[in-house]
């Protein structure tokens, strides 16, 4: 319904209304053109503005950052030393960077390993940061990625929990998943006899 000079109209011109003036006709056409052309527009934008964020959103990014999910995972180093002493359980610090290929592999060995996830889930306070700690006692030889180091509840870095490279004492491979194992359950270990 249309207002045009003080009378409400029907927009009926599709159905041919011989009871419209030229006037009234006129507005009515210009009307359902503007019409048409607003929607389009509107279409035309939510489609454009859909497209974007399918294209530029990535999708939330957990704590796990793909580690695995079930794992409960601390935001920092520092929740994560307090975690440990209320816990009293060993602190696994994972360094990474989500460029490098090989934290990639690493990540994505770590996750599909059952074993590893479950000890990481109940035995550990689980960390994984891709920025540097101030602790310079988390680089006991160097700053490189990926590395995997252990705190205990006295707050001692495990220096002594190393992998297999001479060069990167605490660097594993996608392929080092069995000795990952082996050094977690020894940092397990270290708990009930040590401390």
């Amino acid at each position: 319904m249309i207002p045009v000079n003080d009378k409400i109209i029907l927009c009926e011109c599709d159905a041919g209304a011989s009871h419209l003036s030229v006037q009234e006709t006129l507005f009515c056409s210009r009307l359902k053109m503007y019409s048409q052309t607003f929607l389009c527009v509107l279409l035309f934008v939510a489609g454009f503005d859909s497209s974007l964020e399918r294209k530029g959103k990535k999708p939330i990014q957990t704590l796990s950052r793909g580690w695995g999910d079930d794992i409960t995972w601390v935001q920092t180093y520092e929740e994560g030393l307090t975690e440990m002493q209320n816990s009293q359980k060993p602190l696994m610090v994972i360094h990474h960077m989500d460029e490098c290929p090989h934290s990639q592999a690493l990540k994505k060995a770590f996750a599909a390993d059952e074993k590893i996830q479950k000890m990481a889930q109940e035995d550990f306070i689980m960390l994984n940061l891709v920025h540097e700690t101030i602790d310079k006692n988390l680089s006991p030889d160097g700053l490189y990625v990926p590395r995997i180091l252990f705190v205990d509840p006295s707050m001692t870095v495990r220096a002594d929990i190393a992998g297999k490279y001479g060069n990167r004492m605490y660097a594993y491979e996608a392929d080092d998943m069995q000795t990952l194992e082996e050094n977690m359950r020894h940092a397990k270990a270290i708990l009930k006899t040590e401390l």
